[in-house]
C-alpha cells in the first residue's frame, strides 16, 4: 500500500514517527499522524488544517495536554555522583540492565499510555523496542486512507486521504482533538474537497494502480 503514497504523504508518516520520538512515546497513534500532517508544509492536509485553525504547535499542545510526554529517565551527573556516595554505581546498573534487556533499556518510556477526553478512555500496551510501532487505530487509518482515495477516484494516497481517514476512523485521539475544537468530520471533509478543487492540489497518478 505504501507504494501508492505521494511524497508528502510519506513525509507525513516520517514526521509522525519523529513526533512520537520527540514526545518520548513508544507508539505511533492517530494523534502523531495528525501532527505529522501538520508538520508536512505545503501539503493539502497541512493547508486544510491551517484553514481550520490548526497548526503543528496547537496539535502538539493538545497531545501533551491529554496524554503528556513520556518520562525521561536520564540521570544527571550530580544525581549519579550522589548515588555513588551511598554505594550505588549507576554505570554498573546500566551495564547489567542493558546486558539483560538491550541497549537503552533504562531510557525507554513506559509501555502503557492512557488518555481520556470527553468520557473516552483507552489504553495502549505496546512492547518497547528501538522500533516504534503503529497502534491498531493508526494502522486502521492507513487502511482507510486507501479507501478514501478509491472513494474519490484517485490512484494515489495523499495527505488529504490520511486526514479524511483520521476523521472517518472517528475514535482515535486525533479525531477527538479535531472535534473538540469544532472541526467535525463533515467540516473536515468539506474543507478537503474544497482544497482539492483548487489548482495544483491533486497528487500524481500511479502507474498500474
Amino acid at each position: 500500500m505504501f507504494e501508492r503514497f505521494t511524497s508528502p504523504a510519506r513525509e507525513a508518516v516520517v514526521q509522525a514517527q519523529a513526533a512520537a520520538r520527540d514526545l518520548r512515546h513508544n507508539y505511533i497513534g492517530t494523534e502523531h499522524l495528525l501532527l505529522g500532517l501538520g508538520l508536512t508544509k505545503q501539503s493539502v492536509a497541512e493547508r486544510v488544517l491551517r484553514g481550520l485553525g490548526f497548526d503543528a504547535g496547537s496539535i502538539r499542545g493538545g497531545i501533551v495536554r491529554v496524554v503528556g510526554e513520556g518520562p525521561t529517565t536520564s540521570i544527571r551527573t550530580g544525581d549519579a555522583e550522589a548515588l555513588r556516595s551511598i554505594g550505588i554505581d549507576i554505570d554498573e546498573i546500566r551495564r547489567r540492565t542493558e546486558e539483560a534487556f538491550g541497549p537503552g533499556a533504562l531510557d525507554r518510556p513506559l509501555a502503557v499510555r492512557r488518555w481520556s477526553l470527553r468520557g473516552r478512555r483507552t489504553s495502549r500496551c505496546i512492547p518497547t523496542s528501538g522500533h516504534i510501532p503503529f497502534t491498531c487505530r493508526a494502522k486502521k487509518v492507513m487502511e482507510l486512507s486507501l479507501r478514501e482515495a478509491l472513494r474519490l477516484g484517485h490512484r494515489y494516497i495523499g495527505t488529504e486521504h490520511i486526514l479524511l481517514a483520521l476523521v472517518r476512523e472517528g475514535e482515535g485521539l486525533a479525531a477527538c482533538l479535531l472535534q473538540e475544537s469544532g472541526a467535525s468530520a463533515e467540516r473536515v471533509r468539506t474543507a478537503v474537497l474544497d482544497a482539492l478543487r483548487e489548482p495544483n492540489t491533486s497528487g500524481p497518478p500511479l502507474e498500474g494502480a
